[in-house]
């Protein structure tokens, strides 16, 4: 009699109750990061494209005759190209500039690096130097 009380008493339980196992914080699957696929390109707008042709043409016909002339690695023109493609035209643009303006042969706070004993400041192109108002 006692195990049939039990399971009585068992039956609403099973059935009306929730999981007795929660994780406390999230799915282990939530830390997972998307990649996007190969055919998901950013698209660029005209503006890139039309300002990636004419870095282009600087550094294969300009740069090569007026001789290397950039403190930093990447060189400007690169760093604007980048820029540009990761952030868009006008954002990339305002950084690039920003980077001209910089180019001196001053010491600077930048981390620096060493090529065939010539020494670079190095300063990529990231978004976490600029604050950014939302």
């Amino acid at each position: 009699m006692k195990n049939l009380f039990f399971f009585l008493l068992m039956i609403p339980i099973f059935i009306f109750a929730k999981n007795f196992y929660i994780e406390p914080w999230g799915k282990d699957c939530d830390l997972l990061q998307t990649s996007k696929k190969n055919n998901e390109e950013k698209k660029s707008s005209i503006l890139s494209k039309a300002a990636d042709k004419v870095i282009i043409f600087h550094q294969k016909v300009i740069s090569p005759v007026d001789g290397p002339r950039s403190h930093f690695r990447p060189t400007s023109s690169r760093y604007m190209q980048l820029a540009i493609q990761r952030y868009g035209f006008f954002k990339g643009y305002i950084m690039g500039c920003d980077r001209l303006l910089r180019e001196n042969n001053e010491p600077w706070v930048y981390k620096k690096i060493t090529i065939d004993n010539i020494e670079f400041k190095y300063d990529p192109a990231s978004d976490k130097k600029y604050i950014t108002l939302k």
